[in-house]
């Protein structure tokens, strides 16, 4: 069940970026299986196509979206920079509460390296 989540939390992730470049009839398809958890079969029906249509559609539709983050690696940089964002917070918290200037430190740092991903 967890693997099954986590696909389907990469599989969001992917789309959210590189949708858009899917055409409007993969985009229809793969948003009603994944996003929307219709069956194979009633995307099929409404389709009037195969269910295995739809499943070879959605297995094309995975390709092509890691095929885009292989090369362009956004998913990869957003999660990376989303990382250093918590910490920078988490540092922030421990700065006001102590007052200790290496956190501020620690913060430009990360701020850094959050800036070399752009």
């Amino acid at each position: 069940m967890e693997f099954a989540l986590e696909r389907i939390v990469e599989q969001t992730f992917l789309y959210d970026f590189y949708g858009e470049l899917l055409t409007e009839h993969q985009k229809g398809i793969y948003e009603e299986v994944v996003l929307n958890d219709f069956s194979l079969s009633e995307v099929a029906q409404e389709h009037g196509i195969s269910r295995q249509s739809v499943y070879d559609m959605i297995k094309r539709c995975d390709k092509i979206l890691t095929g885009y983050e292989e090369k362009l690696h956004l998913v990869e940089k957003f999660l990376r920079t989303q990382e250093m964002v918590t910490e920078i917070n988490r540092l922030a918290v421990q700065f006001k509460a102590e007052g200790d200037m290496r956190k501020i430190e620690q913060i430009q740092e990360i701020s850094q390296g959050i800036m070399r991903e752009f």
